[in-house]
């Protein structure tokens, strides 16, 4: 009567109720498989038989009947469909082959690699994988074992970590400097993930999607990036002034003053302009300013003599006792 008192199994399904679960065991307790049973597997599914501790066959997506005559399917066992008495009884774990999707990954530290242009720079890089379970064998037997559940956030920190600890020798092999990842971030991702593969691969999974969103130095080193960016949109300060200096030109001739106020803006303006292009090259060395020269650049700077005087219209320098300028034909007070 005890062979009566037992229970069967005679449908073997599972539904997923929600997100995250990558492998299910479905609950045997004291129950064995009736035989002529069915096992479901559906689409975006796999399920591992285990007899005695051991996987005995893999199923892929379809309906089965799980007799003597049908079993085994893929035979890791050696006639393990003849070792079992009907009923029988195995262990029955459900992987979930779909992908998942919107896996995040980032650097919680800056890593450090070499830049033909600024050598040594410490980067942070962030972005989104998928994967899928592609070998339920290795899985059952590398990551999930006996355990009733496995989630994915179960696998979430191996995962991450295993990106971060290749990003280093990735970036360093792509031959690309940092200021051209920007606009190389597909390429990076494509090698980013023909380097963490085989890794993937060896835990039963494959790595079917490698997004890099961002590369970013931290902010310290963006800042000095940035003032190096500006100075290099600057370019020459010497023509920088000249250019400032021109376009000052009607502004001034507009201006109570005229020109003669011109002649002593301009004077300084170039003067400022010299000082700015030294101090940005620091090798540069200064010419000796000619006195007589800067009178006739800026007449208005040089002190007037005794017997001198400006025209009271355009500032030229005339003779103190003349009545006329013979610049502008002004006449004189």
């Amino acid at each position: 009567m005890s062979f009566f008192s037992k229970q069967f199994i005679d449908v073997i399904q599972w539904t997923e109720t929600g997100d995250g679960t990558l492998a299910y065991r479905y609950p045997m307790e004291d129950m064995e498989i009736q035989n002529g049973g069915k096992l479901t597997v559906r689409d975006s599914q796999m399920a591992v038989f285990v007899n005695e501790g051991r996987i005995a066959d893999v199923f892929g997506p379809g309906l089965y009947t799980l007799s003597t005559n049908t079993l085994p399917i893929l035979t890791y066992l050696m006639n393990w469909d003849k070792a079992f008495k009907s009923p029988f009884k195995s262990d029955v774990y459900f992987f979930s082959s779909r992908l998942q999707i919107d896996q995040k990954w980032g650097t919680p530290n800056p890593i450090t690699i070499r830049d033909k242009e600024f050598g040594a720079v410490r980067m942070r890089a962030f972005g989104i994988y998928s994967y899928r379970i592609s070998n339920p064998k290795a899985f059952y037997e590398n990551v999930s074992g006996t355990r009733a559940i496995y989630k994915v956030s179960d696998l979430d920190g191996q995962l991450r970590n295993t990106i971060v600890g290749r990003m280093t020798t990735a970036f360093a092999g792509s031959t690309v400097d940092f200021l051209d990842m920007a606009a190389n971030q597909s390429r990076l991702a494509e090698l980013m993930k023909t380097e963490l593969a085989p890794v993937f691969g060896g835990l039963g999974i494959t790595l079917d999607s490698f997004v890099v969103e961002n590369v970013s130095l931290p902010e310290e080193l963006q800042k000095m990036l940035d003032q190096r960016i500006s100075m290099n949109m600057l370019g020459d300060m010497g023509r920088y002034t000249q250019f400032q200096a021109a376009q000052s030109l009607p502004i001034a001739a507009a201006n109570e003053g005229g020109i003669a106020g011109l002649g002593v803006g301009l004077g300084a303006g170039l003067g400022l302009g010299q000082q700015m292009a030294n101090a940005m090259n620091p090798a540069a060395t200064a010419a000796p300013v000619n006195p007589a020269a800067a009178a006739r650049v800026n007449p208005a700077a040089a002190p007037p003599s005794a017997d001198t005087k400006f025209c009271t219209n355009c500032g030229h320098s005339i003779g103190r006792s003349a009545k006329f300028c013979p610049e502008c034909g002004g006449a004189q007070q």
